[in-house]
Formats: C-alpha cells, sequence, structure tokens
C-alpha cells in the first residue's frame, strides 16, 4: 500500500496492522483492537480518540470506594465470601429491584456476580441445560459480541437476527418464526441497545414476555446501561417512570444488572444477577446431565457459580452494597451522575455528521436515537470494514458493527466513555481531515 499523509504516521500503522496477523481489522475483536492501538500509541507517542470499548470513563462513586476500602482493613479479604452473596448485599439488590423496576424479588434469588459477563455465563450454562432437545440462545442483535463467544466457548448453538426491521407489532412475527422450532431456551437483549442504543417500548417488552411464557423460555435481559435512556428520568426512587423490562410482563426471567456503568464501578468486577421466583424453583430433569439438582436455583448456584468463581470479590460486595443503600435512600442519584455521557455522545455525533458521516441507527420507532453511551456512524463509499482500517490512520478507533450481529454493515459503533471534552478539538480536526482525503460524490 502506497504512503500516505495522516494524522498517525502511515507506514508505522500499516506495520503494527500487519504485525497483528489479523487479515480484516474489521473483523477483530474489541481486545484485539484495543491491544493494536495500544501498540500504535506505545510508538508514536500519540494518543487516538478511542471509542472501541465501552469502558466508563468516570470516577467511581465514593460512597462505595469508601465502604470497600473500609471492608479490606477489616480483613476480609482473608476470608470466602458466601458464593450466593454476603448477607446485607442480597436485600439491598432486591430493594433497588423494587425501587427502580418496580418489581417484587426475593432476596435470595439475587446474586452478585463477577460482572454481568459471569452473570449471563452462568445463565447460559444453566438456563440452556434445562432441556436436551433445544439449541440454546435467540439473540436480538445488534449485541454485544462477547456473549456469542461465551455460547461458543460453551458449545452451544444460538440464532440472531438483527432486530431494527421488526420493531413495534413486527417483532412479534419474527419472533414466532424462531420460537415455533421448538429449539430456543433463552433469549436475550439489551435494553438500551449495545451498540444501537435503541430501546424497547412497553408494547414490544410485552410482545417478547408473551411469547417467552407461551413457549416457556427465558429472558436474559441485559441491564448493562440502567436508567441511561435519557429521555425519560428514571433516577427517583419509588416513583414511576421505571426502568423498562419484560420482566412487566412474564415470570420467565433473569436480569443481568451491571455495576460498571450506572455506578462507574467497573474495574471491581462486580454486578448482579436477579432470577424470578418462578425460574429459580423450575425443575428440568435435563439438568442432572450436569448438575447433582434439578432445582434452577440450586443448579446456578452451587453447580455454576461455585464452579466458575466460588463466589464474587468480598470486598466489592461491601462496595455495592454501600453504592445501592445511598441510591435506595435517595441520597445518590446515579441517573445524574452519568449524563455526562449523553450530552458527550450530542456534540460528537454532530462533529461526525457536519463532516460527511451519517448516524446509522439513526431512528428510535421514528424518534430521534436518544443520545447515550452508545452511537453508530458510516462514511459514504465505505464499508464498515473499511472505514475503520481508515481510522486507524486518522487516530480514530471504533469497532465494526458487522461484529455485532448488525446487518447494517457499513458502519461502526463508537463509544463516548473514555473520550475527554479537553480531546474535541483534536477529534474535530482528525475529522475534517478524513473528510477532506476522502471527498464524498455529489
Amino acid at each position: 500500500m502506497q504512503s500516505r499523509k495522516t494524522p498517525m504516521d502511515f507506514d508505522l500503522v500499516t506495520g503494527a496492522m500487519e504485525a497483528t496477523g489479523i487479515k480484516n481489522v474489521g473483523q477483530a475483536s474489541i481486545r484485539e483492537i484495543k491491544k493494536l492501538i495500544d501498540n500504535i500509541e506505545k510508538a508514536t507517542g500519540e494518543r487516538y480518540v478511542r471509542m472501541e470499548m465501552g469502558i466508563p470513563g468516570l470516577p467511581p462513586m465514593p460512597v462505595g470506594v469508601e465502604a470497600q476500602v473500609e471492608a479490606l482493613k477489616k480483613g476480609v479479604a482473608a476470608i470466602y465470601p458466601d458464593i450466593q452473596g454476603i448477607p446485607e448485599l442480597k436485600p439491598e439488590i432486591a430493594r433497588f429491584v423494587k425501587l427502580f423496576l418496580n418489581l417484587d424479588v426475593d432476596p435470595e434469588h439475587c446474586l452478585p456476580t463477577v460482572g454481568s459477563m459471569m452473570g449471563g455465563l452462568a445463565c447460559f450454562m444453566t438456563l440452556n441445560r434445562m432441556y436436551a432437545d433445544r439449541e440454546g440462545t435467540l439473540f436480538i442483535d445488534p449485541g454485544f459480541p462477547v456473549q456469542k463467544l461465551q455460547c461458543k466457548i460453551l458449545g452451544q448453538g444460538y440464532q440472531t437476527f438483527d432486530v431494527y426491521n421488526h420493531r413495534g407489532p413486527k417483532l412479534r412475527e419474527k419472533l414466532l418464526s424462531y420460537l415455533k422450532t421448538g429449539k430456543v431456551s433463552t433469549i436475550m437483549y439489551s435494553n438500551p441497545n449495545n451498540p444501537s442504543w435503541i430501546c424497547f417500548t412497553d408494547e414490544e417488552l410485552r410482545i417478547i414476555g408473551e411469547l417467552a411464557t407461551e413457549y416457556n423460555v427465558i429472558v436474559v435481559e441485559d441491564l448493562a446501561y440502567f436508567g441511561m435512556d435519557f429521555r425519560k428520568d428514571y433516577s427517583h426512587p419509588g416513583k414511576a417512570p421505571y426502568q423498562p423490562s419484560v420482566a412487566h410482563y412474564t415470570d420467565n426471567y433473569a436480569l443481568l444488572i451491571s455495576s460498571s456503568k450506572a455506578f462507574s464501578y467497573a474495574g471491581e468486577r462486580i454486578a448482579m444477577l436477579v432470577v424470578s421466583d418462578k425460574v429459580w424453583n423450575m425443575k428440568a430433569p435435563d439438568l442432572k446431565r450436569f448438575y447433582s439438582s434439578d432445582q434452577v436455583g440450586n443448579a446456578l448456584v452451587f453447580g455454576t457459580i461455585y464452579a466458575l468463581s466460588s463466589g464474587t470479590s468480598h470486598s466489592a460486595q461491601y462496595a455495592l452494597t454501600a453504592i445501592l443503600n445511598a441510591v435506595n435512600d435517595g441520597k445518590l442519584n446515579f441517573v445524574e451522575y452519568v449524563k455526562e455521557y449523553g450530552e458527550k455522545a450530542k456534540v460528537m455525533k454532530k462533529m461526525f455528521t457536519d463532516n460527511g458521516f451519517q448516524i446509522v441507527y439513526d431512528k428510535d420507532l421514528g424518534d430521534p436515537i436518544a443520545d447515550g453511551f452508545y452511537f453508530t456512524v458510516s462514511y459514504p463509499g465505505l464499508s464498515g470494514d473499511e472505514l475503520l482500517k481508515e481510522f486507524m490512520y486518522y487516530g480514530v478507533s471504533a469497532i465494526a458493527l458487522a461484529t455485532t450481529g448488525s446487518e447494517r454493515t457499513e458502519g461502526l459503533r463508537a463509544c463516548t466513555s473514555l473520550i475527554q471534552r479537553e480531546q474535541f478539538p483534536v477529534l474535530e480536526q482528525r475529522l475534517k481531515q478524513f473528510h477532506t482525503d476522502h471527498p464524498v460524490a455529489k
């Protein structure tokens, strides 16, 4: 490839990409892209505008840090925690779910996990083994690529479709086409959605819930961005509106509630897995192929979670307990704390569109897409793979939408979290140069 003048040293970037052995950077995983950019930054001393990873960019909540430090000082690091969670945490999770989702859940069915990554893996391992004649998970895409990787490494089958053209009432027919096969054990999606930031309506959640009940399928709802659809205010405990959830329309649910984004506590890998009473108490004889119990709750805790990690960081559980207590008591407005992501997204999207880019998932059932943790972009004349490769030379990073199960292969997912406002002029300058170097035919 002929050398060009670009913001990042063209020959060095080309060499770095070739050295990875990745034939197509657009198909690389998030972590592979991160490693590539780390290497280029180290070699050049120049910073990328980094949008490839969904890493929180805000300080951790002080109330959690203080509680965790205090717990460490008391010596909990020397003691194994109960695998089902410390006694102080479980009722706070149940109280949070009641106050912000308006759901009654048994505290015993509220489990801390090593991030929602572990919560998802635990669900796949347990719930997808309940019936020997079913194949696994139906992913309502686009979605988080690693969740499909989890199914792959477990040897489980999965199915997937891009929901964008099947919104509203059309979602029922699309789901039925899969559920009628009798092969689906679980349905999984994120809401708000990673990467598109679309948000399911109550009508759509009702459709998912009703069909899950009818076909005896369990919905694993990933609430990684809890309360972060900033078009509505979900921040007041015990007051409507509540975070939308399929759990209002079916008892066949397991909820993944992350502490990483909503509480800015990603580094300690602590999350919540909330299982409905009905699912917890279900008995599935086929579980005995893998576990000593055929009861879902027992298999999940004393089989899967025990084997995966023997529990979750002891001190981090005290941090989460303190955060939830402050949030539940109305002393800490966690939504207000993370609104910075939406405000940055609004500024960044304008920078892109002012320089010839287009927002790929631009509408949410006819309304403009919300400003939040992620947005999606494309550039006329370039595929997503081509655009991502070109971005490497311009000091901008993202991931290709194709890796998320999206049918919009011309696009990239951009994350707002790691970009500091002082980097905005750099981003704008690089986008302007990109636009100059890649003129759009009129």
